[in-house]
């Protein structure tokens, strides 16, 4: 079964996502980083996003989370405000 951390932030600016969008696009992972796919999405207006990276296995999502705990406060898109796990219960794309 696949799971997802979900993370939200604050104070994410409409700048800040551009710049994170173009050092995503350009950039690799972070090392270590076993995620399937990275979903952000942003709310401009109050500045908040949800940050939703998924993972095959349970042994991928603790060393995922590792990782992502361990990432320094400015390369993140804000303030963090909660990370939850999620199991994925169903996913479709078109």
């Amino acid at each position: 079964m696949a799971l997802a951390r979900a993370v939200t932030f604050e104070g994410v600016s409409k700048d800040r996502m551009d710049q994170m969008d173009r050092e995503m696009r350009e950039g690799q992972p972070p090392e270590g980083m076993p995620a399937t796919e990275i979903i952000v999405l942003h709310d401009p207006e109050a500045e908040k996003s949800l940050v939703i990276v998924f993972f095959e296995t349970e042994d991928d999502y603790r060393k995922g989370d590792e990782v992502l705990s361990a990432m320094p406060a400015g390369d993140t898109p804000g303030r963090r405000t909660s990370v939850t796990k999620y199991n994925v219960a169903t996913r479709m794309t078109t």
